[in-house]
């Protein structure tokens, strides 16, 4: 088995590169692709990771695009989303069919998680600067629960029906 498909290095990978997005954005742009590119050298079929990541990322990105536009997210010196959020989408289609495919084996699982723990992550990156939330605390997390309780399930969903077969 390949490094890059054990579970505990994905994990790593996906929190060391969330860290490198939301604490450094634009200034550590440069680490973050490096570590995007450092997946992309260790799978095995460049071309069939691209195609299995590309449909999720581009939900996500899309997702966050759509929020943005409607006020619910606001990014500083940035119309739309960030360079740094369009390289953690990547980063998190990988981790997705990876380290978080366990989740995804329950619908219900992704839903709930969806709904508790990736609103929780926009949080905390509020907190640390890298959005602001101009709704409030509240309000948005209300908001990205109802959006992730959704998205997370679906986009599971998608990343299954686009991994490759071995």
């Amino acid at each position: 088995m390949r490094l890059v498909d054990r579970i505990w290095f994905n994990a790593i990978w996906f929190q060391a590169t969330w860290f490198c997005c939301v604490l450094g954005r634009e200034s550590w742009l440069p680490l973050a692709l490096l570590s995007v590119g450092l997946h992309f050298v260790l799978v095995q079929d460049r071309l069939s990771e691209l195609r299995c990541l590309l449909p999720v990322a581009l939900a996500g990105i899309s997702v966050d695009a759509v929020l943005t536009l409607t006020g619910v997210f606001v990014f500083d010196n940035h119309w739309l989303v960030p360079l740094w959020l369009v390289i953690l989408w990547w980063v998190f289609a990988a981790a997705l069919y990876r380290s978080f495919a366990k989740i995804g084996q329950s619908m219900w699982l992704a839903a709930l998680l969806g709904g508790i723990a990736v609103p929780f992550n926009y949080l905390v990156g509020a907190g640390l600067g890298a959005v602001s939330l101009p709704l409030g605390n509240m309000m948005t997390a209300g908001l990205l629960a109802l959006v992730w309780a959704a998205l997370l399930p679906a986009l599971f969903w998608i990343s299954h029906r686009m991994r490759p077969t071995t």
